[in-house]
């Protein structure tokens, strides 16, 4: 049996380790060698002075001396003579010189590149390590038991994962390297001054010491500072979170300055943690700085006296300097790292504190696995009781029986338990004791891939990812990668490093962009196949009107999806026949490019498109200049400013003396109750010194008066022949010379062309609604789907209303529709126990009942669990369980449960009078 509740290394260092030894072990022998090539930069300013410069190299009155002499021994204690490995060359002074000056600038340059080489690896090293801790950390997300996320704010495990294991990447790399680099550099620095001088050696020692002791005994302080930071930051990100999720709340109470306070609280906190902790930072920096300057005023003051006293060379007293002068670098930068490895071990312990409860799911049982058997026979709990870690007890000591193919109902009071124990049948919770089997097997030993497949569950609180309605539905089918992506040419090399790189980092190799959907699972063979299969599913649930609608308001790409643009082409065209019809040929005036069209506005019938984006969208249109230049070299201006005036004349008498908010803003939308103060100042204006002489500001404000007007809707009379004549003038010079840049910010209306800017509905109607017809829209909208449906359309606009986005947590539907969206997903993968955990209750009675009639159709040779606080629900159902204080009180047939005196019937009486 799979043990319940790993969980993670506590010690980063032993997880580090255990993750990433063989980089390391190679990145620490780089570091190893470097020693060797660090330690001749030290030594060859010494060997400059002294044998270059001041010529002990050119003793005896020899002219040239050796360079490049490699020898080894002679070692007395073993007796080996010197060795010489290469004689070197003859050099004179100045050659001698400039060769040991290349050779010290040739030793600085490859120790540079050392050093970059290092912190390459370690960032690599430290971004690997860091994409796992990620991994890890989500993976648990996904085996956390249902109880521990009613502990955890989800904006805090975001936060955690994405934010506060962030600074542990950029450690991960220093972990082992940094000490050992660092160290050693200190290390070969001090042997080399030690060598040169005793006394001076024993100086850097005794200033080390101290910076060693006293500097990390003050940041302790430092580092609960810091954990305090971390944690009230925490709370911040979380108390934000829920001021968003609660803002109606907020609003409804009028507790926003009580919330402001709150978070005021929370900013004064980090302030002052913060503050004080800048503050013991930098006293703390000041005195390490001053450490480290002792030690150069003591080799000046005692170094020079020695090399005064000739106790001393001046080449060793220079090469000592230059020694030191790369000692407290690396030894500050080693005090460093011991505060930030002692700051990211208190963080990473307070990370997987929050990723580590008792009971979650071994990873064993989400692994990816096929050909798995599924029990056979139906569901069995025997004295099972399940505790919240409150306390409370949901169930105690329940039994139930349900058959493969039963149909069952579970009622109870609120409190019965009913609840709990749909949960457990979907094994979405454990039972704390008794058991709980499938068949003859242990639901609680099942893979994830068994009970996912076989069993679906929908609760009263459907949530739905931000994506289309359709790859919700089909949500429920990405079990495992049913055939893998095809790559070829630099797709596959990318492919084959990116799965090499999974392997390196602990992630698994899953390709996102492999076919994830199984088809079989639904009974379709490919994509065409599964729409009609949800198409045909939409009745059941009562969400194909919605689907319907949803695809009328739906735009569809014609480059795309070529076919259904063709059909719709073909309902358009019906439609025009339809329209033409007595009795409904004046509901709607048709796109006309030769005619004016008096239901659209003015800027509508300049455009004849659908604006794409902001550029031509009618908000903007004032300040278009493509065109504002067509109206000019129409001769349009003057016309349509003398138009706008008169609007504005109008607007002011008939709203000076009304209240915002009156109809009449709504009939006439030309300007808002607040910008009627404007419109009256541009009137005066215009009044005063006439419309020839207006500025150009105003008169482009006069021209944009006119765009929203509609001459069959505001009947002021003011467009005549004469002006649809010039304004069908203007359309035409707008579309043949708008420059081809701005080609791709509108759609114009074409009676041969699919528009795809517009909806499915427009482009099927491609007109406007006769304004003062009574109930047109209905009429139209009756007519539209008369059309749909004798074109055999309607699937195709179904599939268009798939493609309905949600938005964030399915906020864009309502919660009778994301409930319906959530039984269309739970029926797909037709399978064979469906258990509806109160799924009805956000849908009127009736509907309810509908849909229950309608499921248990569509399970009819499988098991139906349906758990409801509509006791009427069970006269739809074979057997009914009725529930009381977390047992199963009575279970048996509805005919035999109905009678009176009976617990079910106590319980129908007792929510009648609930609902009276």
């Amino acid at each position: 049996m799979p043990v319940w509740g790993v969980g993670m290394e506590h010690n980063l260092f032993r997880y580090i380790w255990r993750n990433s030894w063989r980089d390391q072990s190679v990145i620490l022998a780089i570091v190893v060698v470097s020693y060797v090539f660090y330690f001749i930069s030290l030594d060859l300013p010494k060997q400059i002075v002294n044998e270059a410069i001041q010529g002990e190299a050119f003793v005896a009155g020899n002219a040239t001396a050796k360079f490049l002499h490699l020898s080894i021994g002679p070692i007395e204690a073993i007796g080996l003579p010197e060795l010489t490995l290469f004689s070197g060359f003859d050099l004179d002074r100045i050659a001698y010189l400039v060769a040991l000056c290349f050779s010290f600038l040739f030793f600085v340059v490859l120790n540079g590149w050392v050093k970059q080489v290092v912190n390459t690896q370690k960032g690599r090293l430290g971004e690997r390590m860091l994409r796992r801790l990620r991994y890890e950390l989500y993976d648990r997300v996904l085996r956390f038991p249902l109880s521990h996320f009613r502990k955890v704010k989800q904006a805090e495990v975001a936060t955690m994962i994405k934010d506060e294991v962030e600074p542990l990447g950029g450690f991960i790399g220093d972990a082992y390297v940094t000490p050992a680099f660092l160290g050693g550099q200190a290390l070969t620095a001090l042997i080399f001054i030690m060598l040169q001088s005793v006394w001076l050696g024993l100086i850097s020692v005794l200033v080390l010491s101290v910076q060693l002791v006293v500097i990390p005994l003050l940041r302790r302080r430092i580092l609960e500072l810091a954990r305090q930071r971390q944690l009230t930051a925490r709370q911040l990100a979380g108390r934000i979170a829920e001021n968003v999720d609660g803002t109606i709340e907020i609003h409804a109470n009028d507790t926003s300055n009580y919330e402001r306070a709150d978070v005021v609280n929370l900013l004064e906190r980090i302030f002052l943690i913060r503050f004080e902790l800048y503050q013991r930072k930098f006293f703390v920096k000041y005195i390490n700085n001053m450490l480290s300057q002792v030690t150069p005023f003591l080799f000046y003051l005692i170094g020079g006296y020695l090399a005064l006293t000739g106790q001393f060379d001046v080449g060793s007293l220079v090469a000592v300097i230059g020694a030191y002068k790369d000692l407290p670098s690396p030894v500050k930068e080693l005090i460093d790292w011991q505060q930030q490895s002692q700051d990211v071990q208190i963080k990473y312990e307070q990370v997987i504190e929050q990723f580590t409860p008792g009971d979650m799911m071994p990873p064993e049982l989400q692994r990816i696995a096929d050909g798995l058997p599924t029990p056979e026979g139906g569901l069995s709990v025997q004295s099972v009781a399940y505790h919240e870690e409150g306390g409370a007890r949901l169930l105690d000591n329940a039994a139930l029986e349900v058959g493969a193919r039963d149909h069952l109902a579970i009622v109870g009071f609120n409190g019965s338990g009913k609840e709990a124990l749909g949960l457990l049948l979907a094994r979405l919770i454990l039972p704390t004791s008794g058991t709980l089997r499938w068949g003859d097997a242990d639901m609680t030993t099942l893979p994830e891939a068994t009970i996912g497949r076989s069993i679906s569950y929908v609760g009263d609180e459907t949530y739905l990812f931000p994506m289309s309605i359709l790859d919700n539905v089909v949500y429920g089918l990405k079990h495992r990668p049913v055939a893998p992506a095809q790559y070829d040419g630099r797709a596959l090399v990318h492919y084959q490093r990116r799965v090499m790189e999974a392997k390196r980092t602990g992630n698994p190799v899953f390709d996102i962009h492999a076919q994830w959907i199984d088809f079989r699972a639904a009974g379709a063979d490919d994509f065409a196949g599964l729409k009609a299969r949800i198409i045909d599913l939409l009745p059941t649930v009562e969400l194909e009107d919605d689907i319907y609608q949803f695809g009328l308001r739906g735009r569809v790409d014609p480059d795309a999806q070529p076919e259904i643009a063709g059909r719709l082409l073909e309902a358009r065209a019906a439609m025009r026949r339809r329209l033409q019809e007595p009795g409904i040929n004046h509901l709607v005036e048709q796109f006309d490019p030769a005619r004016y069209n008096r239901n659209m506005t003015v800027a509508e019938n300049l455009l004849f498109g659908t604006p794409r984006g902001p550029v031509f969208d009618h908000a903007a249109l004032r300040d278009n200049m493509v065109l504002a230049g067509v109206i000019e070299a129409e001769g349009l201006k003057p016309a349509l400013m003398a138009m706008g005036a008169k609007i504005a004349e109008t607007m002011v008498e008939l709203f000076a003396d009304l209240p915002p908010g009156h109809p009449f803003f709504e009939q006439f939308s030309f300007v808002s109750a607040d910008d009627l103060p404007l419109v009256q100042q541009l009137l005066n204006r215009v009044q005063r010194g006439g419309l020839e002489n207006a500025s150009p500001a105003d008169q482009q404000r006069l021209v944009a008066i006119t765009f929203p007007y509609i001459e069959a809707r505001h009947r002021l009379d003011l467009i005549d022949a004469e002006l649809e004549a010039r304004l069908l003038s203007a359309r035409r010079r707008f579309a043949e010379t708008l420059p081809r840049e701005y080609h791709d910010y509108i759609e114009f209306f074409d009676p041969q062309r699919y528009n795809a800017a517009a909806t499915v509905q427009d482009n099927m109607l491609f007109g406007r609604l006769v304004y003062g017809q009574a109930q047109a829209a209905q009429r139209i909208h009756r007519l539209l789907l008369d059309v749909v449906t004798e074109l055999g359309l309607k699937p195709a606009v179904l599939e268009v209303g798939l493609e309905h986005g949600v938005g964030t947590g399915g906020r864009r539907l309502s919660q009778a529709q994301r409930q319906k969206v959530a039984l269309v997903r739970a029926l797909l993968r037709r399978p064979r126990i469906l258990i509806l955990n109160n799924a009805l209750a956000p849908l009127e009675a009736a509907v309810q009942t509908r849909i229950a009639k309608a499921l248990r159709n569509e399970m009819r040779d499988r098991c139906l669990i349906l758990i409801a606080d509509n006791a009427a629900l069970c006269s739809v159902m074979d057997r009914v369980a009725v529930m009381r204080e977390g047992r199963v009180v009575e279970q048996g047939p509805l005919d035999r449960l109905a009678r009176p005196g009976t617990a079910l019937a106590d319980l129908g009486i007792g929510m009648q009078m609930a609902a009276s």
